[in-house]
Protein backbone atom coordinates (compact mmCIF):
# COMPACT_ATOMS: atom_id res chain seq x y z
CA UNK A 1 0.00 0.00 0.00
CA UNK A 2 1.60 3.10 -1.24
CA UNK A 3 0.66 6.65 -0.10
CA UNK A 4 1.48 10.40 -0.12
CA UNK A 5 1.82 13.18 2.71
CA UNK A 6 2.69 16.43 2.21
CA UNK A 7 4.49 18.63 3.62
CA UNK A 8 6.84 16.49 6.15
CA UNK A 9 9.63 18.99 7.57
CA UNK A 10 11.05 16.34 10.31
CA UNK A 11 14.18 13.87 10.35
CA UNK A 12 12.81 10.49 9.17
CA UNK A 13 14.70 8.75 11.41
CA UNK A 14 12.80 11.11 14.40
CA UNK A 15 9.33 11.01 12.67
CA UNK A 16 9.65 7.28 12.66
CA UNK A 17 10.95 6.44 16.05
CA UNK A 18 7.72 8.91 17.08
CA UNK A 19 5.01 6.44 14.85
CA UNK A 20 7.10 3.38 16.81
CA UNK A 21 8.57 2.13 13.84
CA UNK A 22 12.64 1.53 14.15
CA UNK A 23 15.16 1.24 11.57
CA UNK A 24 14.90 -1.94 9.48
CA UNK A 25 18.67 -3.83 10.22
CA UNK A 26 19.25 -4.97 6.33
CA UNK A 27 18.15 -1.66 4.68
CA UNK A 28 17.00 2.08 4.40
CA UNK A 29 13.02 0.98 5.40
CA UNK A 30 11.61 1.01 9.01
CA UNK A 31 9.54 -2.45 11.06
CA UNK A 32 7.43 -2.02 13.94
CA UNK A 33 6.88 -5.56 15.73
CA UNK A 34 2.80 -6.42 16.17
CA UNK A 35 4.07 -8.57 18.93
CA UNK A 36 7.59 -9.83 20.47
CA UNK A 37 7.77 -11.86 18.32
CA UNK A 38 10.09 -10.85 15.44
CA UNK A 39 6.34 -11.56 12.71
CA UNK A 40 4.23 -10.84 12.02
CA UNK A 41 5.76 -6.82 11.42
CA UNK A 42 4.65 -3.67 9.51
CA UNK A 43 7.18 -3.22 7.84
CA UNK A 44 7.88 0.65 6.08
CA UNK A 45 9.89 2.10 2.78
CA UNK A 46 10.12 5.72 3.00
CA UNK A 47 10.78 7.53 -0.69
CA UNK A 48 10.75 11.46 -1.36
CA UNK A 49 8.73 12.77 -4.31
CA UNK A 50 7.57 15.99 -5.29
CA UNK A 51 4.11 16.20 -3.88
CA UNK A 52 5.62 14.70 -0.62
CA UNK A 53 7.12 11.79 1.64
CA UNK A 54 5.60 8.30 0.27
CA UNK A 55 4.96 5.32 2.39
CA UNK A 56 5.25 1.82 0.83
CA UNK A 57 3.77 0.19 3.55
CA UNK A 58 2.84 -3.77 3.71
CA UNK A 59 3.02 -6.75 6.40
CA UNK A 60 5.46 -9.05 6.51
CA UNK A 61 3.59 -12.11 7.89
CA UNK A 62 6.89 -14.31 8.26
CA UNK A 63 10.59 -14.29 7.07
CA UNK A 64 12.06 -15.71 3.53
CA UNK A 65 11.97 -19.51 3.65
CA UNK A 66 15.07 -19.95 1.91
CA UNK A 67 18.62 -18.73 2.75
CA UNK A 68 19.82 -16.36 0.74
CA UNK A 69 16.51 -15.06 -0.68
CA UNK A 70 14.88 -11.86 0.25
CA UNK A 71 11.07 -13.20 -1.13
CA UNK A 72 8.66 -13.44 1.92
CA UNK A 73 5.34 -13.89 2.61
CA UNK A 74 3.22 -10.23 3.03
CA UNK A 75 0.22 -8.83 2.78
CA UNK A 76 0.14 -5.23 0.22
CA UNK A 77 -3.49 -4.41 0.25
CA UNK A 78 -5.69 -5.60 3.57
CA UNK A 79 -7.45 -3.47 5.84
CA UNK A 80 -5.28 -4.20 8.68
CA UNK A 81 -2.89 -1.83 6.67
CA UNK A 82 -5.54 0.72 5.86
CA UNK A 83 -5.71 0.80 9.60
CA UNK A 84 -2.28 1.36 9.97
CA UNK A 85 -2.41 4.02 7.56
CA UNK A 86 -5.28 5.97 9.71
CA UNK A 87 -3.22 5.04 12.39
CA UNK A 88 0.19 6.88 10.78
CA UNK A 89 -1.78 9.62 9.45
CA UNK A 90 -3.49 10.42 12.67
CA UNK A 91 -0.20 10.44 14.69
CA UNK A 92 1.29 13.09 11.68
CA UNK A 93 -1.73 15.32 12.10
CA UNK A 94 -1.38 15.62 16.22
Amino acid sequence: MKFVLENIKVNHLNLMRRLGYHPHKRNQSFARRLSSNEFPRFHVYLKEKPSGLEFSLHLDQKGACYEGHTAHSGDYDTEVLDQEKQRIISLINT
